[in-house]
């Protein structure tokens, strides 16, 4: 029989594969503009609820791996994602207590500073794209949140 965090650690590494799958699927360009970083959003729920199961070293791999998907710039997404993270950690007691639309407010500001942290390493490296599109994934995940706290809780209360 698994224990309750053996159990918990297999839905952190079940519910980052689904993020890690949805944040690579192909979509239409129409739609592309617009997806959510799923894996951060999955990274943020986890640093909340199991913030020792899902801490900045999960983050940076996390994030490490998205590079390695995408052949950006090694590093590039883990030092997103772990920014994200420790702000999550350092806030994580607050961000609890908060409704969930304050949350999905919180959650929106760390996706801006997700996609600033990127936009910067971008210029750094030399190709900057300034584009409004480029912080719309962080509005959709904003909206998104409700969705995602309702799911993952749920299926994070259901014993095996």
């Amino acid at each position: 029989m698994m224990g309750d965090s053996q159990l918990s650690g297999w839905r952190v590494f079940i519910s980052a594969l689904i993020g890690l799958t949805l944040t690579i699927v192909p979509l239409p360009d129409a739609l592309e503009i617009i997806r959510p970083d799923f894996l951060l959003l999955i990274i943020v729920y986890w640093g909340l609820t199991a913030p020792r199961l899902a801490g900045l070293a999960f983050s940076w791999l996390c994030g490490f791996g998205i590079d390695i998907l995408h052949g950006v710039v090694l590093g590039q997404h883990a030092a997103g994602f772990l920014v994200v993270a420790a702000s999550v950690q350092y806030f994580q007691l607050r961000l609890r207590i908060f409704p969930i639309w304050q949350q999905a407010f919180a959650v929106f500001m760390m996706l801006i500073v997700y996609q600033f942290v990127v936009f910067w390493i971008d210029g750094i490296v030399g190709s900057p794209v300034f584009d409004l599109r480029r912080w719309l994934p962080a509005l959709t995940g904003a909206l998104l949140w409700p969705i995602l706290v309702a799911t993952l809780d749920t299926w994070n209360r259901r014993r095996r």
